[in-house]
């Protein structure tokens, strides 16, 4: 029987490759399946909203979203693209893969718009947002009337300026929200001393927390688009200055109505370095250099409710009466508004170039009157406005599968955090005899353990920032998840633990804070791993997405306080920390589904822009292109071997 031709066997397989273009294109070696960088390459590294300015073709505002027709782009089988670790079988280039080439330079051009966005808005919302993807036309320029910085280096960009000034900037931005965090939480221990001075139940000092955080609700709303029209440096000062005057009311308060009054006032003025602390960090910190600001403040977004009751207890026990537990907030806040006052700049990058645009335009306005700042052709009207801070999160919050499920389990964490101000004092104080000060330093466990959680998340970031180059500045964001995917089966760990331990007085008091060590540091990483991976998903729409999860997140921790004591006494320790955990286990799984599926999920999505499923498909392709030039290579190399052997046999025959 005859040896199949090895040309028709070629053109089954290629086929199979599904590569019409292969077929009429001249073999050639690709050796190298990366891509040369964007001209942003060494600013430029990843997907965070801070890189630099790029050469990208201009667009309009009514086209900040991924513009590439989705339904054409992900027609492929993408279970090419993640072989490893998102779907089993079709390896790339494999004829079970149904793979599309893509154009290279559409690929170019979607990282390009990305970044020009990313860069633009600098982790605020484009102005615009529409369902429609569109190609620009070929050969689009910049506007050369577009204010931009006088290259990679130019010294006025804030990821130009010194590392130590940027370390100084990071350590005022972490103690401004350590400083919030302590005056949310400080007023739990001294409940009992206020109710008892006002009259009141506990239940309605309990509201001196909750109201805090419902004001934190209003940072989105406000303090969002008051930083983008008019730079955090303002908002920060005008924010801190407010706020510390209300902690001077709540010190001073005659009655339990002012103090709440007070309270929720401060809280929604308090939501201001919250909002703008991480816009600081975006503004001045490159991502591969990130990491280390990043941790330090993940742990300083715990460490200061834990810290508040600690100090609250020994204070409002002592001889100095509750009140001092305001007048000590109040002293914190002093500082840090004064540190703020003078050391904080402007960071926030189009308003820097706006900035930079009027100066152009005063000192020649005769030839750069065309000149402008791509920030001043915003919509800052009402309605404008509006679409950012609440339509767009809530329309995300509608369609977006993978914010519903990280929204649920950060508001359920957050909430958790702030229901152990309440649980705590009932497994110590209750059951085990602990005066108020011993009790506030159990909270030390919590702190301990948030602490080991910051530093988990910056390993994890070492280890993110390492896929950078090779995903050309867009790892999937699916690796953000590695510290949510370990801490979520240690919160349950730490659920039950301090429940049952808690629930039996004559354990040592070092077991039941055992437990609350594992909570801390369960909290700390799904925290900040899941809030990265919102960040990274929706790119230049991540502040609608944090937006979103910000209002749910107060919401849920406002409301927890008001029925854990309730639960506690009804269940019991034990149970009412069953319950707990239980729920922990119900949300174990999103994680690991989001590292199983994102990608299938955000390749249906209408605001993420799936840069690195581009990018895996490319480097697919150069994989399935080699494939079939080593397949071209292989043919012709038989048929040489076969010519060779061939050739002789035939003179052979010719002399006989």
């Amino acid at each position: 029987m005859s040896s199949p031709n090895p040309n028709k066997r070629f053109s089954v397989e290629l086929r199979g490759l599904g590569s019409s273009k292969a077929e009429s294109t001249p073999p050639r070696v690709m050796r190298q399946t990366t891509f040369p960088p964007t001209s942003a390459k060494m600013k430029r590294q990843s997907l965070a909203p801070s890189l630099a300015p790029s050469a990208a073709p201009s667009i309009s505002e009514s086209e900040y979203l991924p513009r590439i027709n989705r339904a054409s782009r992900f027609s492929i089988d993408v279970r090419g693209l993640y072989p490893s670790s998102v779907w089993r079988g079709g390896e790339p280039g494999s004829a079970r893969s149904s793979v599309t080439m893509l154009d290279p330079a559409e690929v170019e051009s979607e990282i390009a718009h990305v970044e020009r966005a990313l860069d633009t808005y600098a982790g605020s919302d484009p102005p615009m947002a529409t369902i429609e993807k569109t190609q620009p036309p070929p050969g689009e320029q910049v506007d050369p009337n577009i204010v931009t910085w006088d290259g990679p280096d130019d010294p006025k960009n804030p990821k130009n300026w010194s590392t130590g000034y940027r370390y100084f900037l990071s350590m005022v931005a972490c103690v401004t929200t350590l400083n919030v965090g302590f005056a949310s939480s400080a007023p739990t221990s001294a409940a009992p001393y206020i109710a008892a001075h006002f009259g009141v139940s506990l239940e309605i000092t309990d509201l001196v927390t909750s109201v805090f955080l419902i004001g934190f609700i209003a940072g989105p709303i406000i303090w969002g688009p008051g930083s983008e029209l008019m730079g955090r440096q303002i908002v920060f000062r005008v924010s801190m200055v407010i706020y510390t005057l209300f902690i001077l009311g709540q010190a001073l308060a005659p009655n339990i109505s002012t103090l709440l009054i007070t309270r929720f006032v401060s809280g929604v003025f308090a939501a201001a370095p919250l909002t703008n602390c991480t816009g600081v960090l975006v503004d001045i910190w490159d991502p591969a250099r990130r990491g280390h600001a990043v941790a330090i403040f993940a742990a300083c977004v715990f460490i200061g409710p834990v810290c508040g009751p600690i100090v609250g207890g020994f204070v409002a026990s002592s001889h100095l009466g509750w009140r001092w537990v305001f007048w000590i907030i109040a002293m914190m806040s002093s500082v840090v508004t004064v540190a703020v006052a003078i050391g904080m700049p402007e960071t926030y990058a189009p308003v820097l170039l706006q900035r930079k645009a009027r100066a152009l335009r005063a000192a020649d306005p005769v030839a750069n009157a065309e000149l402008y700042g791509e920030h001043e052709r915003q919509d800052w009207t009402p309605k404008g406005v509006l679409q950012r801070t609440l339509y767009r999160p809530f329309t995300m919050l509608r369609r977006e599968p993978i914010l519903v499920l990280t929204t649920v389990y950060l508001s359920f964490v957050y909430g958790l955090l702030y229901a152990l101000f309440q649980a705590v004092p009932i497994v110590f104080a209750e059951e085990r005899g602990f005066g108020d000060g011993q009790t506030g330093m159990t909270f030390i466990a919590i702190g301990v353990g948030a602490c080991v959680g910051a530093i988990g998340s910056f390993r994890f970031s070492v280890r993110y920032a390492g896929l950078i180059g090779k995903w050309h500045g867009f790892p999937p964001p699916e690796e953000r998840l590695m510290g949510a995917m370990i801490a979520g089966p240690a919160l349950v760990v730490g659920s039950f633990w301090f429940g049952w331990a808690g629930n039996n007085p004559h354990l040592h008091w070092i077991v039941p804070c055992i437990g609350l060590a594992w909570i801390g540091f369960s909290v700390s990483l799904i925290f900040v791993s899941l809030l990265a991976y919102l960040v990274d998903t929706y790119l230049m729409y991540s502040a609608s997405a944090l937006a979103a999860n910000v209002i749910f997140r107060s919401a849920v921790g406002a409301a927890f306080p008001l029925f854990t004591v309730q639960m506690f006494r009804a269940l019991g320790v034990g149970w009412a920390c069953t319950l707990v955990g239980l729920v922990a286990l119900l949300l174990t799984p999103c994680p690991f589904l989001f590292y199983k599926f994102g990608p299938r999920i955000r390749a249906g999505s209408t605001f993420a822009p799936c840069i690195d499923l581009m990018i895996a498909k490319k480097m697919a392709d150069a994989r399935q292109q080699a494939m079939v030039e080593a397949a071209i290579a292989a043919g012709k190399n038989k048929d040489a071997d076969a010519d060779s052997v061939m050739k002789p046999r035939s003179l052979n025959d010719e002399r006989v």
